[in-house]
């Protein structure tokens, strides 16, 4: 500090320890350190819960700066500024003088700016004849420049809270969009279970969240439900498995059944063969193996339902079922951007989607029309939402598209454990990770 002695206020306002401790502070300031003073005021800003000041406290320091004469503050340049009640009122956004003074205060008092009082209480500077400023009253912003380590350190601090709550809100809002969805599908689809217990202990866990809380607020309440998604995820996988085993049994049952050529059955639309192309195919010696697929479609097969909860459809491939829409979208969220409108609410929007992707990957039409023959057309827009899924470790999405249409054809794929593996990658223990 300049003057270098205990200086007190002016008039009826009394000296105080913290006054001389901040005094004391000041004096500590090492030889040549400079700061910016906005990149300071920024830092106060940032740290400004734990410095406790105000808002508009902070504007009447902003205003205070304004008049210090270089963008550093440094011993060299001088620490004192001078400025009239008006002066400071007007750059103070016209504060109203008792305001002013009331937040000054509230500035000294937290350590940030110090008084330095003339004998008659008036803000001045006595310069020399070369026009330097010899003595100055007025405040002092030596504190600012002695404790900028300690600022600093607290914005970095609060700044790194604020990211922490932000992630761990971010985490709870999912983690309860996730069970209140798995919830609801699992009483859609009539899955066997404590889902009312389940449903009232949610509850109870939202209830427990508090309006205004920090992250460490928020932590245990979001292990509570990573813990309860856990367990509805299991419940549900181990439905998902049953399913997968009563597939495999009724899709023997239903290949001793198609055996007929002359069974009825339903084609997809966008599949269908016109009037004469399969004899023309049958005659022509040059049909390619594509024409060969579509022909093999449209082979007698049991009609089976084709709900969005996961039963076969009459485009599958052999041995292949499509899963429950759901499992789908929670396996591969990211094809949720690529739907109608940025949703996806069925099998059509999946399928619209899957076209989109299908081009933004470089899928050639006749790469993805294959495995449309191959697997089903649901299957093959869920193999393309987890290519999509996956990106980053395909480096040729046609290629591998076509390999896979080849080992479904030959029965040595099978989807359920891809998705299993994007749900398990997109689960908890992968977001904590």
């Amino acid at each position: 500090m300049e003057s270098g002695y205990v200086t007190t206020p002016f008039g009826r306002r009394p000296m105080s320890l913290g006054m001389l401790a901040s005094q004391q502070l000041a004096e500590t300031i090492e030889p040549g350190m400079k700061r910016s003073k906005w990149k300071l005021f920024r830092a106060i800003c940032e740290a400004r819960p734990a410095l406790g000041v105000t808002d508009r406290a902070l504007t009447v320091l902003d205003a205070l700066l304004t008049f210090y004469p270089d963008d550093e503050i440094s011993e060299e340049k001088g620490l004192i500024v001078f400025p009239s009640n008006a002066q400071l009122s007007l750059r103070a956004r016209g504060m109203t003088p008792a305001t002013l003074r009331r937040h000054l205060a509230v500035l000294v008092e937290a350590g940030l700016i110090l008084r330095k009082d003339s004998p008659n209480g008036k803000r001045y500077a006595r310069r020399d004849r070369a026009g330097a400023v010899g003595e100055a009253f007025g405040f002092s912003v030596a504190p600012l420049l002695a404790r900028a380590a300690e600022i600093e350190s607290l914005a970095a601090q609060t700044v790194t809270d604020r990211e922490l709550l932000r992630v761990t809100r971010e985490r709870l809002t999912l983690c309860r969009r996730d069970i209140s969805k798995l919830i609801m599908t699992a009483l859609e689809e009539e899955i066997s279970g404590d889902w009312e217990g389940i449903s009232a202990m949610f509850r109870t866990l939202l209830a427990r969240i508090p309006r205004v809380a920090t992250a460490e607020d928020l932590a245990p309440r979001l292990d509570e439900m990573g813990l309860l998604r856990a367990e509805i995820v299991n419940m549900l996988e181990r439905r998902i498995k049953t399913q997968k085993i009563d597939a495999n049994e009724s899709q023997i049952e239903h290949h001793k059944q198609n055996s007929k050529p002359d069974s009825n059955y339903e084609l997809e639309p966008s599949f269908e063969t016109k009037q004469g192309e399969k004899a023309a195919a049958d005659n022509n010696p040059n049909a390619g193996p594509l024409e060969e697929r579509r022909l093999k479609q449209q082979k007698p097969s049991v009609g089976m339902s084709n709900r969005a909860g996961g039963a076969a459809d009459p485009g599958a491939g052999p041995g292949l079922k499509s899963f429950p829409l759901g499992l789908v979208l929670q396996a591969c969220p990211s094809i949720l951007d690529y739907g109608p409108g940025g949703s996806i609410g069925n099998w059509r929007d999946l399928m619209s989607a899957a076209v989109v992707v299908r081009s933004m990957l470089g899928v050639s039409p006749s790469a993805y029309e294959e495995a449309c023959s191959g697997m089903g057309p649901e299957n093959a827009a869920t193999v393309i939402a987890c290519i999509l899924e996956r990106g980053g470790h395909i480096n040729s999405p046609g290629g591998y598209l076509r390999d896979l249409t080849r080992r479904t054809e030959r029965g040595e794929f099978a989807i359920g454990p891809m998705l299993m593996a994007l749900v398990r990658a997109n689960g908890p223990t992968a977001r904590q990770a």
